[in-house]
């Protein structure tokens, strides 16, 4: 069964910094490009930042130079460095798993990011 879990998020002022994980199972992660996206109230989900196997990022505009992808093939774990977060940071934030239809795409469950005073 696969699974993504994310951890990490919560409640922090602007300015501040959270790091978010995702934890992978029942995947051959090397197979996978891992990402992030989000969904605010009212707003369709879109994408935060993605890595590839090898390493590969890419970042939307609205968040570059601030926020970090990173994974550890190892640990089968995908993070998400947020720094000075702004409350339009404010979102569920839900890990995925890309690869070909014929392996399949995956969700997390998402985790809650809140950037308020």
């Amino acid at each position: 069964q696969v699974q993504l879990v994310e951890s990490g998020g919560g409640l922090v002022q602007p300015g501040g910094s959270l790091r978010l994980s995702c934890a992978a199972s029942g995947i051959i992660f090397s197979f996978y490009r891992m990402g992030w996206y989000r969904q605010a109230p009212g707003k369709q989900r879109e994408l935060v930042a993605t890595i590839t196997n090898g390493g590969t990022t890419n970042y939307a505009d609205s968040v570059k130079g601030r926020f970090t992808i990173s994974r550890d093939n190892a640990k089968r774990t995908v993070y998400l460095q947020m720094n000075s977060l702004e409350p339009e940071d404010t979102a569920v934030y839900y890990c995925n798993a890309f690869s070909t239809p014929a392996i399949g795409t995956y969700w997390g469950q998402g985790t809650q990011v809140t950037v308020s005073s």
